[in-house]
């Protein structure tokens, strides 16, 4: 249970959660040792491509060697031969763009944090049945804060995190953490397509810096 407190603590304290893949090896340390000397401590890998348990591997190694106390854990996860891959090469977390209940018994029994996907009261309903200490809202540019403001009653004290599309904006995250999330995904509006397919990596660090600024003002 110690590493699933301490991934859920982090994203609360954190009050966001990048989340980034990219096919290039280097590219992929350089973006997680930039978020990394930026303050962030917990990062989401995801399973897009077919680099990923290779990359994941060497970002697990580095991570070991220059960054002890890096959370990383792993997205886009659907089915357990996913999720048992990435777990047996050191994955923190458990990140599911939907609920197969399957992957929560694999996390559950590996002691780790699983975050699935949620779109509807139901899918909200049935995450929580199985186990889901947090959930994501997903996709969030779709719902919208809104979505969250007409719901979180029904479901008192459950912790939401909304991914997809929220912007490295003062009005769009603040708007948010007002409809009553715990935390935001900052995925491609932070780690852009111009900031990897062109190296800028002082520039995520500044823009990681500012989401970080936003996100506390916020919370």
């Amino acid at each position: 249970m110690k590493i699933k407190k301490a991934v859920l603590n982090s994203i609360l304290t954190q009050g966001m959660l990048p989340l980034f893949f990219n096919e290039d090896t280097e590219v992929s340390l350089q973006v997680t040792r930039t978020l990394y000397k930026a303050g962030i401590r917990v990062i989401e890998y995801t399973n897009r491509g077919k680099q990923a348990l290779d990359n994941f591997k060497a970002l697990k190694k580095a991570a070991n060697k220059e960054m002890p106390d890096l959370l990383l854990g792993i997205g886009t996860i659907k089915n357990v031969s996913e999720a048992e891959a990435f777990i047996d090469v050191g994955a923190d977390f458990i990140v599911s763009p939907i609920i197969n209940p399957e992957v929560g018994k694999v996390a559950h029994k590996h002691k780790l944090l699983w975050i699935p996907g949620c779109m509807t009261p139901t899918e909200i309903y049935l995450a929580q049945k199985h186990g889901a200490d947090l959930i994501k809202i997903f996709p969030a540019n779709v719902l919208g804060p809104a979505f969250i403001s007409s719901i979180r009653e029904l479901f008192p004290g459950q912790l939401f995190i909304p991914t997809g599309g929220v912007e490295l904006t003062t009005k769009n995250i603040s708007s948010w953490f007002h409809a009553g999330v715990c935390a935001v995904g900052m995925g491609s509006k932070l780690i852009t397509k111009e900031i990897t397919d062109k190296k800028l990596y002082d520039k995520l660090y500044t823009d990681t810096i500012k989401a970080i600024e936003l996100v506390k003002a916020a919370m």
